[in-house]
């Protein structure tokens, strides 16, 4: 058992157990469920109907953890509701789409009263019962309206709350703390400093300005009814990673899990070292069961995205009204949420930047490699005695390009299957139907990324009208190779012999004698920082429309970071980023020509999303009993 588990078990073994039981709980008893897993069941679902905790359990059926003694954590948050609400849903998605994700995205707007802390599941009604008491006890003084004032630093924006309000707020917190300590025995720490809404939290320096200028469009007295609302989380998984299923995915092998379309996964980043390129291990929120789902099967999913909300009191302000249209409900839309009674828009509440053409660069990955799908010895898989090629599986490539070198060195530096051209081809259609104008194509030297430029191109109609500039400088960190050497590549004359449209004129910034064997991962960093700013100057900066780069996995993140001015990732989680990296995965920058600077946009076309399809043998399947 793993230590911060055993630390787990050791905190509640000794508690002290109520017999009671709830309206809830007696039909879960008769049905035959023990108690406290009964119990757990009914927290688990913000113990709303007996029908929901029944479900519960029916799918946590195979959870192994189901007889865990370890209790839920709870939090006591203030949230806005009504026309301020819809305005700070407009300003989370309007700061995540401008300058990129930061921690206070990863929890709706809310005020802490009380942060986390532990209850006994026999326990948690008293906590209910004494949020009303409380509410009660303090609605009349309540204030009408809250003040709330823009404060900004480097790393944190938010509104802080006038300190003369801020009294009933913290005696608020005091009450429930001192009441749920004394009734729930849980140990409660009130929040007792500067009350606040975070807006934006461990963001990036020079977004500072940009963040000030959306969040000077939020005006902080919109009509608003303020709730405290008691929330739970599962104390096990508080440093894991959430993933929201996006498909439904049936395992084929025992050690894979069970996922439906908006199933929350847990990932615990530290198991991933060892996982196969594509995979993740993950437990599921709905059933607890725990194995292996394909990553591309998933999208990022917020922290609060796997809260309970169990209980909320209202503070009815009597010096206030709200009309329907003020208090008009919060329903989520595509996993967002929105406010129908405002356009899905939000630029009549928050000033965008100037959307005309600007230049961009879109920096992707190449597609699937043929060594991917059929390992490192696929060579040895499609050659005859006599050395000759020949197509084992519809997979292979057609024919291989000839080389004067050995056929030998197409081991270290593989093709396309003819998927990888499919997906190649489909991405260039796409980025023509949504009218991306490229101007310029770079590659990196590997011949599955030349052959992925080459089919983007003839998706885009642009062969031989736009030529491809190979350039070494964009070859993968090459501590990657396990021949612990640089590949042999196809020089530009085969290249051009084998009918790919390169540019002959082009001399690459790194010739291919610069490249090091076992590069540092500074040293990687610095040449791709370096290859970037180079094909930037080298494109006309008065001209408009995209340079195209195709590289591999580990040239996304050095590349965008580096020309959006942001510091290098940390190189112990480098590799467990590029691993989540798909075929013909994207990143998109913009220029801001007006403010010097480059920013990460989404890309112009979806992402490509596809499953396996291993291979069929007919008679040992239909024919063998």
């Amino acid at each position: 058992m793993a230590v911060a588990e055993t630390q787990l078990y050791a905190k509640v073994s000794n508690k002290h157990r109520s017999r009671g039981t709830s309206a809830l709980l007696e039909p879960l008893l008769a049905k035959g469920f023990p108690a406290h897993i009964a119990q757990k069941a009914l927290v688990a679902t913000g113990q709303k109907t007996t029908e929901d905790a029944a479900k519960w359990l029916h799918s946590h059926c195979n959870d192994p953890s189901l007889d865990d003694p370890i209790p839920q954590e709870y939090a006591v948050y203030l949230c806005p509701t009504g026309r301020l609400h819809s305005r700070l849903q407009d300003f989370w998605k309007e700061s995540k789409r401008q300058c990129g994700k930061n921690r206070a995205h990863e929890v709706f707007p809310h005020v802490t009263l009380c942060d986390f802390f532990t209850c006994e599941d026999q326990k948690v009604e008293l906590l209910y019962d004494i949020l009303k008491r409380v509410g009660d006890s303090l609605s009349q003084s309540f204030p009408p309206s809250l003040t709330l004032t823009l404060h900004a630093s480097p790393s944190y924006l938010g509104f802080f709350i006038d300190d003369s309000q801020a009294n009933v707020l913290r005696e608020l917190a005091v009450a429930f703390s001192s009441e749920a300590s004394a009734l729930a025995d849980c140990h409660v720490k009130p929040s007792l400093k500067q009350f606040h809404l975070t807006l934006a939290h461990r963001f990036y320096p020079h977004h500072q300005k940009t963040l000030e200028q959306l969040a000077k469009c939020i005006n902080p007295g919109e009509p608003c009814q303020w709730v405290a609302a008691l929330y739970s989380r599962d104390m096990r998984f508080v440093h894991y990673q959430r993933l929201r299923a996006l498909f439904q995915y049936k395992p084929q092998n025992i050690d894979e899990l069970m996922i439906n379309a908006g199933d929350l996964i847990y990932v615990d980043p530290t198991q991933q070292r060892d996982v196969s390129e594509g995979w993740v291990i993950g437990i599921s929120q709905r059933t607890g069961c725990r194995g292996f789902l394909p990553e591309n099967y998933t999208e990022r999913a917020h922290e609060s995205d796997t809260w309970v909300k169990h209980r909320e009191y209202v503070f009815e302000t009597a010096s206030r009204s709200f009309t329907k249209t003020e208090m008009e409900p919060i329903i989520k839309l595509n996993g967002e949420a929105h406010n129908p009674s405002m356009p899905r828009s939000i630029t009549n509440v928050l000033p965008l930047q100037n959307a005309a053409l600007r230049r961009g660069v879109l920096v992707m990955r190449h597609g699937e490699r043929v060594d991917q799908v059929f390992g490192k010895s696929w060579l040895q898989q499609c050659l005859t005695a006599d050395g000759k090629y020949y197509r084992a599986d519809l997979n292979f490539p057609s024919s291989l390009p000839r080389r004067r070198d050995s056929t030998k060195q197409f081991e270290c530096d593989p093709p396309l299957s003819c998927c990888g051209i499919f997906q190649s081809k489909l991405i260039g259609e796409a980025l023509l139907e949504q009218e991306v104008r490229v101007s310029s194509v770079y590659s990196s030297p590997a011949l599955r990324c030349v052959q992925t430029a080459q089919h983007l191109l003839q998706g885009l109609k642009l062969n031989q009208k736009v030529k491809i500039k190979v350039e070494p400088g964009l070859f993968e960190w090459t501590k990657w190779e396990a021949s612990r050497a640089i590949p042999s590549f196809m020089t530009v004359a085969e290249l051009v012999e084998a009918s790919y449209d390169i540019d002959t004129s082009y001399r690459g910034n790194f010739p291919l004698s610069s490249l090091v064997p076992s590069e540092s991962y500074e040293d990687y960093v610095s040449r791709s920082s370096a290859v970037i700013k180079q094909i930037i100057t080298a494109c006309p900066s008065k001209g408009k429309g995209v340079i195209l780069i195709v590289g591999h996995g580990s040239s996304l993140a050095p590349l965008t970071r580096a020309l959006t001015g942001l510091p290098s990732r940390d190189s112990g989680d480098f590799a467990q980023m590029v691993r989540k990296i798909p075929s013909l995965g994207m990143c998109f920058c913009e220029e801001l020509r007006e403010e010097n600077k480059w920013q990460m946009v989404n890309p112009p076309v979806k992402t490509l999303t596809h499953g396996a399809n291993a291979a069929f043998n007919w008679r040992n399947a239909i024919m063998e009993d």
